[in-house]
């Protein structure tokens, strides 16, 4: 019993009688069998993860930062990614994990579209849904989404900027639409130009044809932009149409993508701490697994990154 306590992390142990046993089982080399553990406990320490699209900088980030997480607290991983040009819905997605025995859900930048659909399921297993709004059906964390805008809008707005264009995400992914409903807010408190936004799709492809068939230079002076990609396909289209980026226009994004401080001119944009939600994820699924009491929903704060691709207005 004693032994079994100390595996599995119990915390009414004396230290010195779980180091002992920590020093016997080095000793003698032990390794747990997960699956005589699974008969014993009708747990197979699996976490199952949703993934809504696992091409994109964010999502696959975060299913990282969850599994170094999961494997540091002893649980495995088994993800799924549900695509828009494949057949697995997200009800067909829950069914394969549940099949495979996972102890837990978690869904991984979801799209609301998928998260309508999981409150039509049963599901026996505890669900965290990593998203910024509170929901009764779910547990939910996230990266502040609304910190890292008001970070971005706000040093715009400090080097003078009053004319500030936000090119979106899909608006069905909840983080894109987070930002969009931040970035409103927040030049709605500044007092600053209220655009009509564009709604892009994540790809730099998107970006790129966005800038090249724009008419000359464009009237607003700033842009944030939903993700480094966008802003990456935002830069080239603007080079090559001969309008400068920060002189002509400055430029936002979101992400930190590694290539971000690299490109020309290297990209300001907003950092979000995978790593970090991905233990926040995993303490609360835990908490929830063994009955403990669930931790307060918190936010994994954002952080703004200043680089060249910003800068104060040129006078016209």
């Amino acid at each position: 019993m004693t032994v079994s306590r100390v595996l599995n992390g119990h915390p009414n142990i004396r230290p010195a009688t779980r180091q002992r046993v920590l020093d016997v089982i080095q000793q003698l080399d032990f390794k747990p069998n997960s699956a005589a553990r699974a008969l014993a406990t009708q747990r197979t320490q699996r976490i199952g993860v949703i993934v809504d699209s696992s091409v994109e900088f964010g999502p696959t980030s975060t299913l990282r930062g969850i599994e170094l997480a999961a494997r540091s607290g002893g649980y495995s991983v088994a993800s799924v990614a549900v695509q828009d040009d494949e057949n697995l819905t997200p009800e067909g997605a829950v069914s394969h994990l549940i099949a495979e025995g996972v102890d837990a859900l978690c869904i991984v930048a979801p799209r609301s579209s998928s998260v309508s659909a999981l409150r039509r399921i049963s599901i026996d297993v505890p669900v965290l849904v990593v998203k910024a709004a509170k929901d009764p059906n779910f547990l939910t964390v996230s990266v502040d989404q609304q910190l890292g805008t008001t970070l971005a809008v706000d040093h715009l707005v400090s080097l003078g900027h009053r004319d500030i264009l936000h090119l979106a995400g899909p608006l069905d992914w909840l983080d894109a639409r987070g930002r969009e409903r931040a970035f409103h807010t927040r030049i709605e408190q500044w007092g600053v130009k209220a655009r009509p936004i564009v709604v892009g799709d994540w790809t730099a492809d998107f970006g790129y044809d966005y800038a090249v068939n724009l008419k000359g230079i464009p009237e607003y002076t700033a842009m944030f932009v939903a993700n480094d990609e966008m802003a990456f396909g935002v830069v080239h289209g603007f080079h090559d149409r001969g309008i400068r980026v920060p002189e002509d226009v400055s430029v936002v994004g979101f992400d930190d993508l590694p290539l971000s401080r690299h490109f020309i001119p290297p990209l300001t944009t907003v950092r979000q701490d995978f790593h970090a939600l991905g233990i926040k994820a995993m303490e609360v699924l835990r908490a929830a697994l063994e009955g403990r009491e669930i931790p307060q929903r918190s936010k994994i704060p954002s952080e703004l990154v200043i680089r060249s691709s910003t800068a104060s207005p040129r006078v016209r």
